[in-house]
């Protein structure tokens, strides 16, 4: 299978406003068009944040916001009884909160929710969608909120109003047409309220279907699944106290510079109290190496904080060899805590005799590190019994990605560091409540427990079968039994593999429906009819019929916290995610539900009052989250208590290193955020660390693999990926020499996820391979 990626819009006006002719329809593009200059490319920076930061944050905010309005909100981000930043999930402080609680990224994320600009029905009458799918993400997001529910339909060229009885009237019609419910797709994003999406899988499981794929299938599902395996919870161990008192802070395949800045002053306090802190990763990320924090004089005037004590330049998706080493560095040191095993873990002997038999030349030639630097982590490692494990994205998609964290689970618990203070697994969450969508059942695989507490409390007969995660529902649509898609939040297309995959799946629908705050592309991409529904951002009053409410989420670290708007909402049409919620579903399901929803979308206390009876943990819910800080979900392994595993205890497991060896000519390659952007979000067209300025269709590369090809810096390049008897082939992107280990290739996303296969996931979480996909490069027309 062949296909080819990347339009070029050189024929087509590239801003809808220029003149131009129309004779020819417009193709509607399902990627960002080409960009029609170069990038800028400088030196990479070596510091996070200081000054520089707070000019970033200052400009987004002033450009977008009044001074009034946005000074409003970010006085209250973060802060205890306020806004719940909508950008990363890294908790705040327990105890007392700085006054600028946030970051960089929120002051973005405030900035694009509370923007002055309105995108309403006079924008829609003025471009179709055809000309929309010509301008970037960047330049989509850039028009404005949404404000008013919009409605393509059927062989329309353009949207045009629809009142919100009639929106719901019609995706009830569609829904109740179905012939079955498991012909139906809901999909969630980690923005949605606690609130919201227990509303919203209720709902789901009502109308008779599982088939709630979420942004969790695309991040960290690999991590649940590797950790409720050996330890028996699927999330995180530690607290945000734990990092004052870790000893050795390992940080694996994540860039919290970029995708999680407040992180750098936690790390930033653990190294005053003395933590080593050791950086696996294929790039040498500004904020991996210092932090220049804009909240003291140290950090604004006297260089900052080196955070980084040793860089391990892994190769792509070569966790698994590298890990092994240090384990088996750790026990020929013999730096085994022998009675924290033989009283909580199993599996041990196992896993000696596989790191016995295992030769450390094939593991150090896999991994791309020297002897030495593992030795110098292995020490550091071997000295220290309070070591926290923290990663992201870079080990949790690609195929191996279960066993390679389940293989940072094994060093841990060799040294006895997990489940006491200071110490523990860190999996790091990227959007602000992707956690507590799944405490809240967003799952297509939900537990016996679950079921059956919705069973009882709401009396029906939940559904049982396990429904599509976000790869299956790609493919059930694509082959049509999939056959309406409903979104609470997100940018499906953008976020989703295999971009024209993903296109053809959508565009195979009856309907397609998106719960959304801003133009994104996947308003542009849709089924045979399509509706936008406009609904509020965190940062807005949600005024109901029993006053104000608020919402709640959950952080990385389990911490259950209260969030309140505060300014007026976008526009008067606006409908919150909870009543839309108890609008679709008091019109979908009529007298086969006994909820009265109604009332739930009036008064918020009420939907928690059913989140206690039916979440464990949650019990006294309404009254837990009034208290400053909210509190903190039970969370056995954290105190040292892992019965929930399935042995019931810890479980060591035992792993065969993969075979990461490329074919000659071929680059493993990884998609990276870009400092100016969040999730699919982009701010900016700049990444200011990496010295990319003014565009995004870049590729970096090794040096030496670019000479190899005959190819230098600057030059523009096509690129193929290859799997099994697939290619496909993105076009035209520029060349950067970075350093990044040979044979190994990095490019931003969404405008690489074309090249991932939709059929190249990891083993037991299905998540697709974004951090491993195999390449080739061809050098482009370098003409415009």
């Amino acid at each position: 299978m062949s296909h080819s990626t990347g339009t070029s819009p050189q024929s087509l006006p590239t801003d809808p406003n220029a003149p131009g002719p129309r004779d020819v329809p417009l193709p509607i593009l399902a990627e960002t068009p080409e960009e029609p200059h170069a990038p800028h490319v400088g030196a990479p920076a070596d510091a996070a944040a200081g000054i520089p930061g707070v000019y970033r944050a200052l400009k987004h905010l002033f450009t977008q916001v009044s001074p009034v309005t946005a000074t409003r909100a970010m006085v209250r981000l973060n802060q205890k009884g306020g806004i719940d930043c909508m950008s990363c999930a890294w908790p705040e402080s327990d105890g007392d909160r700085h006054v600028a609680e946030f970051c960089e990224n929120g002051a973005k994320a405030v900035a694009w929710e509370a923007d002055a600009t309105r995108c309403g029905p006079d924008f829609f009458a003025r471009y179709s969608v055809a000309e929309l799918s010509q301008q970037s993400d960047h330049w989509l997001g850039l028009q404005g909120r949404l404000t008013h529910p919009m409605i393509l339909r059927k062989g329309a060229t353009h949207y045009e109003p629809i009142a919100w009885d009639a929106a719901f009237d019609l995706i009830a019609g569609e829904l109740n047409a179905l012939q079955t419910p498991d012909e139906a797709i809901f999909y969630t994003s980690g923005r949605t309220s606690n609130e919201a999406a227990f509303l919203y899988q209720l709902f789901v499981r009502q109308f008779g279907t599982n088939n709630m794929p979420d942004c969790s299938n695309m991040c960290h599902e690999s991590s649940g699944a590797a950790l409720s395996e050996t330890i028996g919870i699927g999330k995180g161990t530690v607290t945000i106290d734990d990092f004052l008192h870790a000893q050795v802070i390992v940080l694996i395949g994540q860039n919290p510079g970029t995708n999680h800045p407040r992180m750098l002053t936690t790390l930033e306090a653990a190294k005053k109290n003395g933590a080593k802190i050791i950086a696996i990763n294929p790039l040498p990320e500004a904020g991996l190496m210092r932090f220049k924090n804009p909240q003291t004089v140290r950090g604004m005037l006297l260089g900052g904080t080196a955070l980084c004590d040793l860089f391990l330049p892994v190769r792509v998706a070569a966790d698994i060899p590298l890990l092994k080493a240090l384990c088996k560095m750790l026990l020929e040191r013999d730096a085994i805590d022998r009675d924290f095993i033989a009283a909580k873990a199993v599996g041990f002997e196992a896993l000696v005799e596989d790191l016995r038999r295992t030769d450390m030349e094939p593991l150090l030639e896999a991994c791309g590190v020297s002897q030495e630097l593992l030795a110098q982590a292995a020490d550091l490692l071997a000295h220290s019994d309070r070591i926290i494990a923290c990663w992201a994205m870079g080990m949790t998609q690609n195929k191996h990605a279960v066993a390679g964290i389940q293989e940072v689970v094994n060093l841990l618990l060799m040294r006895g560091a997990i489940g006491k203070p200071g110490a523990g697994a860190c999996p790091v969450r990227g959007h602000s409540n992707v956690q507590g969508d799944r405490t809240m059942g967003i799952w297509e695989r939900p537990t016996k427990r679950m079921l059956e507490a919705l069973q009882k409390n709401f009396r029906f007969d939940p559904p049982t079968k396990i429904g599509f995660d976000v790869v299956e529902s790609i493919r059930a649509m694509h082959d049509g039994r999939g056959k309406v898609f409903v979104a609470m939040g997100g940018n499906f297309l953008s976020a989703a593999p295999d971009t024209a995959f993903t296109a053809k799946a959508l565009q195979n629908t009856r309907l397609t429906v998106q719960v959304s705050i801003k133009l994104n592309r996947s308003h542009l991409v849709t089924g045979k009819q399509a509706l936008i529904l406009p609904t509020l951002g965190r940062t807005e009053i949600d005024r109901r019929g029993g006053g104000e409410q608020f919402v709640t989420t959950e952080n990385s670290m389990g911490v259950v916290e209260m969030s309140r708007g505060i300014l007026k909402p976008a526009s008067a049409e606006l409908v919150s995610e909870s009543a839309i919620v108890c609008r679709l579903a008091e019109k979908t399901l009529g007298a086969r539900t006994t909820v009265d929803w109604k009332s739930l979308a009036e008064d918020y206390d009420r939907i928690r009052e059913l989140i206690a009876a039916t979440i464990p943990g949650c019990e006294g819910y309404n009254e837990k989250v009034r208290h400053p800080g909210g509190f903190y979900l039970p969370n056995g392994p954290r105190n040292g208590d892992f019965s929930s595993a399935p042995a019931g205890k810890a479980t060591f497991t035992v792993h065969a290193v993969p075979d990461l060896s490329l074919s000659p000519g071929r680059l493993a390659m990884m998609t990276v955020r870009s400092h100016d952007q969040f999730n699919t979000t982009i701010y900016g067209m700049d990444d200011k660390y990496r010295g990319v300025l003014g565009g995004r269709r870049v590729i970096f590369l090794n040096e030496d693999d670019l000479a190899e090809r005959n190819l230098k810096s600057g030059d523009y390049v096509d690129i193929t990926s290859h799997f099994e008897n697939q290619t496909i082939t993105a076009k035209r992107f520029l060349a950067i020499a970075y350093p990044i280990p040979r044979r190994c290739a990095a490019t931003y996303f969404p405008e690489a996820n074309v090249l991932v296969p939709i059929g190249s996931t990891a083993d037991k979480s299905n998540t697709p391979s974004s951090k491993y996909v195999v390449i080739s490069l061809a050098k482009s027309d370098q003409r415009r």
